[in-house]
This record gives structure tokens, C-alpha cells and sequence, in this order.
């Protein structure tokens, strides 16, 4: 229903020509509706996910600041069985990861099968910050490509769907939710000084995600750019593709232990 959002592998994307507020031509009523029934599928789906406990969703989550990645795992995904969900946050690395490879924290908080692992920010950071601060050169940005697409097809190989939402918003939506995180006592301690650094950076930050999308779209792993202006046009867009997602797999219940037909229970 949203293929319009997916990045086809190789393609050259300028974010220009998407409309971060864009919301489909619905109303409020009508997205809310529509993002509910996707929701109460998803809770069944998520069940036998689950249950036959032999594959697994990754769903990422990458956007600027304020744009919107705990609101989408609260509403989109807060429904679900937490048993079969795991939210992962990265930070910046710590002294260990560090000295580690830079997939290795990405790699040991994959999901295991039968979950639905999501990823608040991700492996993406190490070719977006690191390279508008020039703290790689371009040799390294390729290699760092190269070792993600392979990565990613290790998981799609081994029974992980991966799935990518670039949460798209503009630049005074971004300044209207941070006066808003001031304004709020119960948001102001979402606010960081240094995010307004990251936002004198918006232009260059445009480029690499654009150069990401390209790199780094795939058949196994696609990039899908959300608008995300609009809150609820964004949960119903990540909700729908992870929906379908999940009914194109045809889960199975496993099968029973045989002879249960015959047991009494006195």
C-alpha cells in the first residue's frame, strides 16, 4: 500500500522531493481508524510470530532529533506482546564497544526468532555523525557500506526480515516539537544543548542520509523515507508495512504433541 515510500536498491534520493508533510489526502478520524485495525492485526500476527518461533523481524529506526522514534515504538508497537519484543537504544559507544568492531554491539542485540527486535537509532550512526564530523574518510564510509549490506543479508539469510523507516521531518517541524520539549516540565528533560549543534549540521546530515538510502537500500533490507510532520500519518504508514510484512511470511502455529486428543485431565 506504501511501496511509494520504499527505496529501490541503487536509487539516487534527494529528500527534497519528499514531502515530510504529507498525510495522504486522510483526516484525523480516518487515520486513526485505519492505524487501529493495523494495530489489532499486528497484536494476532505478533502471536504467531511468536508461537512458530522460527523467524524474525528487525524493524530501524533512524531520524533527526525530535523526530520522532519514541513516539513510533510507544504507539506503533506499544500494543505488542512485550514478551516478544525488544526495544534496543544506542547511545553513544561505551569504552568496550569501542574497542570492539562497530557491528559488534549491533549484532548481539539482533532479535532471536520468533521476536520482533527495534531499533532506536542503530548500526547507521556509524556512517552519519561519524562522517558530517569528518571523523572517517570516504575509503572507510565504503568499506563501513559494504560490511552493513552484508551484515544484513547475514540476518535476512538466517530468518530476520529487515526493515528501515528514515523518520523525514523538516526543519521547522524539528524547532516546533524542541519549543515544545522546553515549554513541557515533563519533555524538558528530553532536550540536549548539543542538539542544536547537530541541527546547525541539518544540510550536511541531508547528504549522508541521502548517500545511506543509495548505499545501502536493499532487496533483503529495504530504506522506507516516512513523512513524519504528521504523527499519526507516520504510525499508520511503519504500521501498515510491518503489517503486511508480517502476512506476507504465512505464519504457522507449530504443531501439537501428538495424542493429545486422548488426554483426561480429572
Amino acid at each position: 500500500m506504501y511501496d511509494k515510500y520504499r527505496i529501490e536498491e541503487g536509487t539516487k534520493v534527494k529528500l527534497k522531493d519528499y514531502d515530510p508533510g504529507e498525510s495522504g489526502k486522510l483526516d484525523k478520524k480516518e487515520m486513526e481508524e485505519k492505524t487501529a485495525k493495523n494495530l489489532a492485526a499486528l497484536d494476532e500476527l505478533q502471536y504467531k510470530l511468536y508461537a512458530e518461533g522460527k523467524r524474525s523481524i528487525l524493524v530501524v529506526l533512524q531520524a533527526m532529533d525530535a523526530g520522532g522514534k519514541d513516539g513510533t515504538i510507544r504507539k506503533v508497537f506499544g500494543i505488542l506482546n512485550p514478551q516478544g519484543v525488544r526495544v534496543t537504544s544506542f547511545k553513544a559507544p561505551t569504552d568496550e564497544e569501542l574497542s570492539h568492531d562497530f557491528l559488534w554491539r549491533i549484532h548481539r542485540n539482533a532479535p532471536a526468532k520468533g521476536m520482533i527486535g527495534i531499533f532506536n537509532r542503530s548500526h547507521y550512526e556509524d556512517v552519519l555523525i561519524v562522517r558530517v564530523n569528518q571523523w572517517i574518510d570516504e575509503k572507510e564510509c565504503e568499506r563501513r557500506f559494504r560490511t552493513i549490506n552484508e551484515f544484513e543479508r547475514t540476518l535476512a539469510e538466517n530468518g530476520t526480515t529487515v526493515l528501515k523507516f528514515y523518520l523525514h521531518i523538516s526543519k521547522d517541524e524539528q524547532k516546533k516539537r524542541f519549543l515544545e520539549r522546553l515549554d513541557d516540565p515533563t519533555k524538558k528533560w528530553k532536550f540536549c544543548k548539543g542538539d542544536l549543534d547537530t541541527r546547525k549540521k541539518w544540510d550536511d546530515y541531508m547528504l549522508q542520509f541521502e548517500d545511506v538510502f543509495r548505499n545501502t537500500s536493499t532487496g533483503q533490507a529495504p530504506w522506507y523515507i516516512v513523512p513524519a510532520d504528521n504523527k499519526r500519518y507516520r504510525n499508520l504508514i511503519i504500521s501498515t508495512v510491518v503489517r503486511e510484512t508480517l502476512e506476507k511470511m504465512d505464519l504457522k502455529f507449530p504443531e501439537p504433541e501428538e495424542g493429545l486428543d486422548q488426554i483426561v485431565i480429572d
